[in-house]
């Protein structure tokens, strides 16, 4: 089957629109903050989480408050601290003395978008009933079990994992996450235009129809596979410092954050410099290193950056 990129390039201008107005009215809230802004939408656009990690402050409640606003859509922070129960995050079930009868109380996962804050401050019971409901996208309270509304993103910050009173996620469950970004301070300023959550629901739609060429495809399988096998891709030095690479979930949504990524751009199809450009997002958090790296001081950013200047480019 052929696909008809010119046809699908008119659908994705019409469908990305309403991004020009979106951004406008972002910027009006949250200044600089673009990227941030852009990655977010990704996550959305592809029903894909964000863990942001090293910026302390408003800048993650701001930025999410805000995009949630404009979207019209349900917004819930959840502060994580070393109390938190998971009844607290999914909900309970509580007797009703009047009725004579238990009934559900949901938590605060049932909204659009979730600022879990500073989520390894929280122990792991906690953190799994979160990471539970973002890879399920439902709850279950007592015996009754509840989906979680669309469109379902939890962008969740986490402290330095050295510091005192944090509980480090597993990767396992770090896994989860489709993206890991860093953010720096954005500013406030004035008013909010509305745009409808529906809007990012049928915009899903069309990303998922972004032409993805096989060239491309194999592109993203080498760029995975040589976090894996560094030495089968010329990456002799990177070998040694390599502890695991990144799971099959990152050959996946690699895929999807860069037809995001196009989609952002307003293009029908992916092209190498989408892969490229959201490809440390997706990886720098699935990549664990060796003790041999931490002494030579070399970061998962570098090793990203190698593989990228290394792989074959089609």
């Amino acid at each position: 089957m052929v696909t008809d990129i010119k046809k699908l390039n008119e659908m994705v201008q019409t469908e990305a629109a309403f991004l020009d107005d979106l951004f406008a009215e972002v910027g009006k809230i949250v200044v600089g903050q673009t990227e941030m802004v852009e990655r977010l939408l990704i996550g959305l656009l592809t029903g894909g989480h964000v863990l942001v990690e090293g910026v302390p402050g408003l800048a993650k409640t701001l930025t999410v408050h805000t995009l949630c606003s404009v979207m019209d859509a349900r917004f819930q922070r959840i502060q994580f601290t070393p109390d938190l129960l998971p009844a607290d995050i999914i909900g309970t079930v509580i007797y009703n003395q009047a009725k004579g009868e238990f009934t559900s109380k949901k938590g605060p996962i049932f909204a659009n978008l979730i600022l879990a804050d500073e989520i390894n401050r929280a122990p792991a019971k906690v953190q799994s009933a979160l990471l539970e409901a973002m890879q399920e996208r439902q709850v279950t309270i007592g015996d009754t079990t509840y989906p979680l509304e669309e469109p379902f993103l939890v962008m969740a910050t986490q402290n330095p994992i050295e510091q005192e009173g944090t509980y480090p996620l597993p990767e396992a469950q770090v896994d989860r996450f489709m993206l890991k970004i860093r953010v720096d301070y954005p500013k406030r300023d004035e008013e909010l235009m509305i745009v409808d959550p529906e809007r990012i629901m049928s915009a899903r739609k069309v990303v998922n129809q972004v032409y993805v060429d096989e060239k491309i495809k194999g592109y993203i399988l080498d760029v995975v596979f040589a976090t894996r096998q560094p030495r089968d891709f010329g990456l002799e030095n990177e070998a040694d410092f390599i502890e695991y690479g990144a799971s099959p979930r990152a050959s996946l949504s690699l895929t999807r954050a860069a037809r995001a990524h196009a989609f952002l751009r307003k293009r029908g199809f992916v092209t190498p410099e989408d892969v490229k450009a959201i490809g440390p997002d997706v990886l720098r958090h699935r990549i664990i290193l060796t003790y041999e790296a931490e002494a030579e001081e070399v970061s998962t950013e570098m090793i990203i950056r190698h593989v990228f200047e290394t792989v074959e480019v089609p």
